[in-house]
């Protein structure tokens, strides 16, 4: 029976909101949180009901938690987030 790897981490995608006329310091926000060695691994703006939806990668559920919190909602501008976390499947 053959065995899989056992997966590094966890990753999920955060659709986030952005009030109106704060699209663009978000972004720049977003932006310099993804480039300080966090775990946000993609960014883009999308449309529809969300602004941006964001890729993260951490070892646990917990540490996406603490970024989607601490870093991700803390930023001015930011709404709302909804967290979906990548499962497998089959």
């Amino acid at each position: 029976m053959p065995t899989k790897t056992p997966r590094r981490g966890m990753k999920a995608f955060v659709l986030i909101e952005t009030a109106p006329g704060k699209t663009k310091s978000v972004k720049k926000e977003l932006s310099r949180i993804a480039g300080h060695g966090s775990s946000l691994a993609h960014l883009d703006a999308v449309t529809g009901p969300y602004d941006f939806i964001a890729q993260v990668e951490a070892a646990s559920l917990d540490a996406i938690g603490r970024l989607v919190t601490d870093e991700i909602g803390a930023i001015d501008g930011v709404t709302r987030t909804t967290t979906c976390v990548a499962v497998a499947i089959g």
